[in-house]
């Protein structure tokens, strides 16, 4: 399906993070992690979605609007997951762990789904410093629900 919109970010992802967030709310981080949402490189909460990226360096993101769910199987990804994110105000940021936020969209108000996409993960140096890894956030108009693996990348 056609990507209505679409922007590429640098985003430093201090503690292995950033954030995909209803920038009105400004919701808090989720501090309630599990063993299961480390091995999720992932945690969903209505307002926010926590992305963890392989490095903890400046990482390449991009972002794509779609007006329908897009085929993700055509996608190439290492891990994959998928979940849901409520933009009340329609405010959607992309914001770093700890620094400011690198977009800012305004769309309609209402309930998102979400697929972040790992790639090139194995391209990450034994020290974790360097790597051609890049994060693909989609999202399109749909339903709330659960945040789930897709496809699971395991470091080697």
């Amino acid at each position: 399906m056609p990507c209505i919109r679409t922007e590429s970010v640098e985003v430093f992802a201090d503690y292995h993070q950033f954030y995909v967030q209803d920038g009105v709310v400004n919701p808090p981080a989720p501090e309630d992690w599990t063993d299961a949402d480390v091995a999720h490189r992932a945690k969903a909460t209505s307002n926010v979605v926590v992305v963890c990226p392989v490095r903890n360096m400046t990482v390449p993101v991009r972002v794509e609007l779609h007006d329908v769910a897009p085929e993700l199987q055509d996608k190439a990804a290492d891990h994959l997951v998928e979940c849901s994110l409520a933009l009340p105000s329609g405010h959607l940021q992309v914001h770093e762990c700890t620094g400011g936020a690198v977009l800012n969209w305004h769309l309609e108000p209402g309930q998102y789904e979400v697929a972040v996409l790992y790639s090139r993960l194995d391209s990450i140096s034994a020290d974790g410093l360097s790597g051609d890894d890049h994060y693909q956030v989609l999202l399109w108009p749909g339903a709330e629900r659960p945040l789930r693996v897709l496809q699971e990348w395991r470091a080697q």
